[in-house]
């Protein structure tokens, strides 16, 4: 039920995404928020029982904020209309590959692996792909994976990337600029209350993945 109270409170939001609505309406925020991290809690509590590499972690740690920087956006909206959580090694701004969930009126999902990692990051993330890609594909080939998941998203150069074959067997992998998975999820089975029950499958298919991409940055 906690996920209704958040989709809720954003729907309100995105009708009135101004500040004194915003301030006006304090309470329904905290009450969402709470909602956020007590969601983020149950998934912190069941991911390590399939990923112990992330650790002890807190909600606040895994929460993004719901304020927008506009400071170099035509859209100058004060507020972001959805909430997610980052749960990875270290929380959110660890730089490190996790789990993503993302709560949005009618447009909600999850996902995880790495958006634009650094370039030293993303050097390495293609070195790990010259020495061992069969593994990756292998990862992103299975059964549950592909149940999930139908492929990595992300931007791709145009030109293969300085360094390394443009005629090797991995190139597609090897251009990619993000390493990420989504999946939809439909707002009325986010709203039952054992929601967390469906996600933890899902996070469970993506770990080997992560797993990859986290290998190949720790170095």
């Amino acid at each position: 039920m906690e996920a209704q109270i958040v989709l809720d409170f954003l729907s309100d939001l995105k009708e009135n995404n101004n500040r004194d609505w915003f301030q006006a309406n304090q309470n329904k925020y905290l009450e969402a928020s709470v909602a956020m991290q007590s969601i983020l809690a149950k998934l912190i509590e069941e991911i390590p029982n399939f990923d112990v590499s992330i650790g002890s972690l807190e909600p606040k740690q895994c929460l993004f904020r719901i304020y927008r920087d506009v400071r170099f956006s035509k859209n100058k909206e004060p507020y972001k209309t959805n909430m997610g959580g980052f749960l990875s090694i270290g929380g959110r701004k660890s730089g490190k590959a996790g789990y993503y969930i993302h709560l949005e009126p009618g447009n909600s999902f999850v996902g995880g692996g790495l958006f634009k990692p650094s370039p030293k990051k993303l050097k390495a993330i293609r070195e790990e792909i010259n020495y061992a890609g069969g593994e990756l594909i292998s990862i992103i080939e299975e059964r549950n994976f592909k149940r999930h998941f139908s492929k990595i998203e992300g931007e791709s150069l145009v030109r293969p990337p300085k360094g390394f074959d443009p005629d090797s067997k991995y190139i597609d992998l090897l251009k990619m600029k993000s390493f990420t998975v989504f999946k939809e999820m439909d707002d009325v089975l986010l709203a039952r209350e054992n929601m967390v029950d469906h996600l933890v499958p899902i996070f469970k298919a993506m770990r080997p993945f992560n797993a990859f991409l986290n290998r190949a940055i720790s170095y």
